[in-house]
């Protein structure tokens, strides 16, 4: 069986006024089960990008540099 993210829900406030800041997250994966994907073998550095499917924007881009950790 195979994890896949179905969706993923993200929730911000943040409030800021003369008496200081105040600020709050949620965040909310989805996940269902498969027994078809294809195998994702992490055995080298890599870089990776999460874009939002509709617009193309990145909203995350990191690197692994010691997949080992």
């Amino acid at each position: 069986m195979s994890k896949f993210v179905s969706f993923v829900i993200h929730q911000a406030y943040v409030k800021v006024d003369e008496k200081g800041t105040e600020a709050a997250a949620a965040t909310a994966v989805g996940m269902i089960l498969t027994s078809m994907g294809t195998t994702f073998r992490a055995d080298h550095p890599f870089i990776f990008i999460i874009q939002e499917k509709e617009t193309g924007n990145i909203l995350f881009m990191g690197r692994v540099t010691d997949p080992t950790k």
